[in-house]
């Protein structure tokens, strides 16, 4: 039997949605404060994917500016209708929890994306799009009950039509379900089907971390009663205990394939070296089947396993990436990301083509702006980064390198610098806001060649003035700092460039010669 290996998107894509348009399915995941939002893949087969683009590629599109880590752009649902391409999200605007819902159309879903439609009577979180049969079109997501909540984070599903003509919400808003599993909290991440002339509401409850589940719910009509599956929840891990190797499953989104199989995507994280998730949360697949009018996940488990026989699909591969960037197009790869929304002309393909150049910003990594970055997850227990960057420092403050990040209190930043009159290649650890200096060499070089190796928690670094002679600047750190079970929040880490003059004007920048990321 031909099996396959999970996770189908490995690193930091939580919140997965899904649909199928005849042979080819599409996926979107969560992106939080990076930029560009919402990365969207391509499969023929349920298993490889390829990434075409981003929904959210224009500033008009996305403002992150001041958005929090662990804020910005919430889970996505995508789906397609009449020959168009729909995705709706929730931007978290502030750290106080201020939200706005939206919606986006394309028609191919590569797009280009329209500007967002706002909701502004549109509540709560991870809002979601379902067209009925007789071409109404509606949108749900969660919120405090009219009545008040029974129990703390206690929250219920509505519904109301949408006018797809006037992009707005219209008539009555219907409380659908407040959840399967009473005192467990957050009920979130609706999906609306209709199968077999019942409707059914799909939920995520427990919250994201430890305890998240999927439970479902049906009716035969749109608006209600809702009727409590009694086998929920039909989804979770929280009863294998925190050993398992794939915990926190949830926020399902299902699909069925042109063979009539049906398959869930859904969030979970591997763990590892310990309770840490530093990949954040990963998307899976999942089989499962009906069976009186329910479905039953991985039949016989009814878990979510690390290798499962594959979907009855013709398998279809994609070109492997390259696993080094020579920084030769005119564009970032699809792998690139910048923290909230880029401004100003400080990066450049094209200024000495071949290299990425970075200008000096004054903004740090240490600060929540849109420093001079570029960076992409990491998506391995065990991998190696190698860089070679042209840069000299004049004065103090003007830095560059590379960094290992969680978020702006939580990293790792091997850096060139100009330190009392000298230059020098140093380590700094960034802990819950404080900064330790782990390890500093002189160096003087015009070519300086960076590497990382992670072997699990354990993160080393080199260093070298000539290509591929390494020295050691540190090793054995404690990379559990760039999990969100030490730094909190909900994003996995991000292994990236930088360039920063520390809060002074600067003219510096950094010419980063090629990139490579790979598992080891």
């Amino acid at each position: 039997m031909e099996t396959f290996r999970n996770p189908v998107l490995p690193g930091f894509y939580p919140d997965p949605s899904i649909c199928r348009v005849g042979e080819d399915y599409y996926m979107v995941t969560s992106s939080f404060e990076y930029f560009p939002g919402v990365p969207i893949f391509h499969s023929k087969d349920l298993v490889h994917w390829r990434q075409l683009g981003h929904v959210l590629d224009r500033p008009s599109q996305l403002d992150l500016d001041e958005t929090p880590s662990s804020k910005g752009i919430y889970a996505a649902t995508i789906r397609h209708h009449n020959g168009i391409f729909y995705m709706i999200t929730t931007f978290v605007v502030s750290a106080s929890g201020a939200r706005r819902n939206f919606y986006v159309t394309a028609e191919n879903p590569a797009g280009p994306w329209s500007d967002p439609h706002w909701l502004p009577d549109a509540p709560g979180i991870d809002p979601s799009l379902f067209f009925d049969e007789d071409g109404k079109a509606y949108v749900m997501a969660n919120r405090m009950p009219p009545e008040g909540q029974s129990y703390p984070k206690h929250m219920e599903i509505w519904l109301q039509e949408l006018d797809l003509e006037h992009h707005r919400l219209v008539g009555p808003k219907y409380s659908l379900w407040d959840g399967a599993l009473k005192q467990i909290h957050a009920q979130e991440g609706p999906h609306l089907y209709k199968i077999n002339g019942y409707y059914y509401l799909l939920i995520a409850e427990g919250g994201t971390g430890f305890t998240h589940s999927v439970t479902i719910a049906r009716s035969e009509s749109i608006t209600g009663p809702y009727e409590n599956c009694k086998m929920n929840p039909i989804l979770t891990h929280r009863h294998l205990g925190r050993g398992y190797p794939i915990t926190n499953v949830g926020h399902a989104d299902i699909v069925e394939t042109e063979n009539g199989e049906w398959w869930m995507v859904c969030l979970a994280s591997r763990p590892y070296g310990g309770d840490f998730r530093n990949l954040g949360r990963e998307t899976f697949l999942v089989p499962f089947r009906w069976e009186s009018g329910w479905p039953v996940v991985n039949p016989g488990k009814g878990i979510v396993e690390l290798e499962l026989p594959r979907p009855n699909l013709p398998e279809h591969r994609w070109p492997s990436e390259p696993v080094c960037d020579h920084f030769e197009s005119s564009k970032l790869g699809l792998q690139w990301n910048f923290i909230r929304t880029p401004r100003g002309e400080y990066w450049s393909l094209t200024e000495r083509p071949g290299y990425l150049r970075l200008k000096l910003k004054p903004e740090r990594m240490t600060e929540c702006a849109n420093p001079s970055f570029v960076g992409r997850r990491q998506q391995h227990m065990n991998f190696a980064m190698r860089t070679v960057m042209e840069f000299k420092p004049r004065r103090r403050g003007e830095t560059a390198g590379a960094v290992l990040l969680q978020n702006q209190d939580y990293q790792f930043r091997m850096e060139y610098a100009y330190t009392e009159a000298r230059t020098v290649i140093r380590l700094v650890e960034r802990k819950a806001g404080e900064e330790r200096l782990l390890a500093e060499r002189p160096v003087d070089a015009s070519r300086l060649y960076l590497k990382v190796e992670a072997v699990g928690q354990a993160y080393h670094f080199y260093y070298g003035t000539e290509a591929e002679v390494w020295h050691t600047l540190a090793e054995n750190a404690d990379g559990t700092i760039l999990s969100t079970d030490v730094a909190g929040g909900f994003i996995g880490a991000y292994i990236g460039l930088f360039a920063s003059s520390e809060g002074q004007a600067s003219e510096a920048y950094a010419d980063f010669d090629w990139f490579e990321y790979r598992e080891i």
